[in-house]
């Protein structure tokens, strides 16, 4: 017999670069991301699929700050882990990263089954900025990289179905407001990791839903799911049908893209799986082993993501791990066909389901033969072998029965205060996830007394106002508060994240005309007026809000600083915007992002030589956003020359 699962505490030590501070000002700025269907696919869409590309787009990323404070200097660092353990199997997870699984190593192969990154990396690839690369990772709220990647999360030891201990991670996901739950054991004798998902909608509306697991894989392995076409999307933005394994690529080259080192340029392929079908998906290397990836049948999709082999691609990878690091591969599992898609959750409902990750061991000859048919069910008939379909689903039904509900008994890590306010605020009820109220902190405190007296409190001279909450029950509150100017600037964003933006645009103009401190609601009619397409109007606003500021908090003038200067230099206020930055301190202007708008800046006053120095110099900008093309852009105004791979991370052609 095998031993059973064990559930500890640990430390793992990583050159990291610190998270530093969270962005001050509030995230109104509107998200970009609708995606296009090639007309050419549109006839093909299924029903459901098509309904689900339109369901419910998020907005903006409210009440969520952004993570942006990060650089790129990595020292030493003792990261919180627990380990999940048995005889077969070793799983390190990080609960104050989103609970990452960090390493899944299989013991009698030695074999490390997950891309382990060597280095702890932020950059700007979550919905709200600060993500890493590398394991597994739990993916909710809305199309994109979890607000969660960087956040801790509760974790907890709760008995495992059938005896043991097994790791339950649960948090509040404050954008679509909905907590959810990991459940993470190893059965005993298993070579499996087995993990029970639930995600509860305890409202009395219907929620949109999103959720893909991740998992970084070697990208020297073949990728294998039970689909003859997939959904392609690349950095064209457009969804198109393609078959698999042989496709044509943006540029139109065909090539075998179950292979990730054969595709020249970053993309997504989601693969089309039968509804009768089992739900997998491996990466496998040359022996024909590697890992599979199954789950019950309400996890219904599969994808590959790519870097491919362009120098933009190669630029990304080596960013996000260590110099001469092996690439990696993501292959995908989530509740619908695509990422572009939301699901109906409706009041009072769950989804829940059971995935499993474990080694797998298929004929090297077929799995890499032409005939794609035969490799995949070679791989089918070794899954089916190691862990049958039916032991899934039964493993499925005893974890939802006897063990989902299980109330935590030993408390390892916690997470935010957010879910306990919002249980106070609706009296729910959530058997085995408890947001206790000894998790409340400084950040909740003003909503916790406008929840009990109707008021918030008043802020500290100069301080900035802190973060803000959306949701209706929160909006209803601060429509009765007392009219101050706090209050107008937290119901202004109430409205603006729920499409009002009339109304949030009066809510800031009343709240100048209280007493109060000032730059946080120019800050808003300026977000608000270069949405509305006024730029010279944003413009001042930005440089009114600046001039406003109490001058003593570094965090916030950098921050209001860069979005003042990049919005004075889109208007054409070439003057103010240099005296704006030349004013900013020494500190922030040599950080990366501000030595990009002193060249763009430079080159907008015909200063062609000055800019081009400063790329000459070296600089690197810590949140440079997946599928930034501005450092391209700026290069090819100022030279014919190629563009140096130290600043190559186009995505396209």
């Amino acid at each position: 017999m095998g031993a059973m699962t064990t559930v500890r505490r640990a430390v793992l030590t990583l050159p990291a670069a610190p998270l530093g501070p969270d962005n001050p000002l509030p995230a109104l700025a509107v998200l970009d991301g609708t995606p296009t269907v090639d007309e050419r696919a549109t006839d093909e869409l299924p029903r459901d699929m098509a309904r689900q590309l339109g369901y419910a787009p998020l907005r903006t990323v409210l009440p969520v700050p952004v993570r942006d404070g990060y650089g790129r200097e990595r020292v030493p660092t003792d990261l919180d882990a627990i380990v999940i353990e048995n005889d077969r199997v070793r799983a390190t997870v990080l609960p104050g990263l989103g609970g990452r699984v960090h390493s899944l190593h299989h013991k009698p192969t030695g074999r490390e089954l997950v891309h382990r990154n060597p280095v702890f990396q932020p950059a700007a690839f979550a919905l709200n900025g600060a993500w890493f690369a590398g394991g597994i990772e739990w993916n909710i709220g809305a199309t994109g990289h979890t607000t969660l990647s960087c956040s801790p999360v509760h974790a907890a030891i709760v008995p495992a179905p059938g005896g043991g201990e097994m790791l339950r991670l649960w948090e509040w996901e404050r954008l679509r407001d909905l907590p959810y739950q990991v459940d993470l054991w190893l059965p005993e004798g298993s070579d499996f990791l087995h993990v029970g998902v639930r995600i509860r909608n305890p409202h009395e509306r219907t929620v949109p839903v999103y959720w893909w697991s991740n998992i970084a894989v070697p990208e020297d392995r073949r990728v294998l799911a039970p689909a003859d076409t997939a959904w392609h999307y690349g950095y064209e933005h457009a969804l198109r049908r393609v078959p698999v394994p042989v496709a044509e690529d943006s540029t139109g080259k065909a090539e075998d893209r179950t292979y990730p080192l054969r595709s020249s340029l970053p993309a997504d392929y989601f693969y089309d799986v039968p509804d009768a079908g089992r739900r997998w998906i491996a990466a496998l290397d040359e022996t024909g082993a590697g890992l599979v990836q199954t789950s019950t049948d309400l996890l219904r999709g599969r994808k590959l993501f790519l870097w491919g082999t362009a120098r933009g691609g190669r630029r990304w990878q080596e960013w996000l791990t260590a110099p001469g690091a092996p690439g990696y591969a993501e292959i995908q599992a989530g509740l619908a066909r695509t990422q572009l898609e939301h699901l109906k959750l409706e009041g009072g409902a769950e989804f829940s389901w059971l995935e499993t990750y474990g080694p797998l061991a298929a004929e090297a000859g077929t799995v890499h033969g032409e005939d794609w048919a035969a490799a995949r069910a070679d791989v089918e008939r070794a899954l089916e072998t190691a862990l049958p379909r039916a032991a899934v689903d039964a493993a499925y039904a005893t974890w939802r029965a006897a063990a989902a509900d299980a109330e935590p008994v030993t408390v390892l890590a916690t997470g935010s205060g957010w879910g306990a306010l919002e249980v106070l605020a609706q009296r729910h009820e959530l058997p085995g996830t408890p947001f206790a109220a000894s998790t409340l902190g400084e950040e909740q405190k003003p909503w916790l007394d406008l929840l009990r007296t109707g008021v918030l409190p008043p802020l500290a001279e100069g301080a900035p106002p802190g973060p803000s909450l959306v949701a209706d029950h929160w909006r209803d509150m601060l429509e009765t508060a007392p009219a101050e100017s706090l209050t107008e600037y937290h119901l202004g964003i109430a409205q603006w994240h729920a499409g009002d933006l009339a109304q949030a645009v009066r809510s800031w103009e009343r709240g100048l005309r209280q007493e109060g401190t000032r730059w946080p609601l120019l800050y808003c009619l300026a977000v608000a007026d270069q949405e509305g397409g006024h730029p010279a109007r944003a413009a001042e606003r930005y440089a009114e809000a600046f001039e406003a500021l109490p001058g003593d908090d570094t965090v916030v003038t950098g921050a209001l600083g860069r979005e003042a200067v990049t919005a004075l230099l889109a208007a054409g206020c070439l003057p103010q915007a240099r005296a704006l930055l030349d004013r900013l301190p020494e500190e922030a202007r040599a950080r990366g992002a501000f030595r990009l708008l002193e060249a763009r800046l430079l080159l907008a006053e015909g200063r062609k030589a000055e800019a081009r120095a400063v790329f000459d110099a070296g600089f690197e900008v810590a949140d440079l956003r997946e599928g930034a093309e501005t450092l391209g852009e700026v290069w090819a105004a100022l030279t014919d020359e190629p563009l140096p791979d130290v600043y190559e991370f186009r995505m396209r052609p």
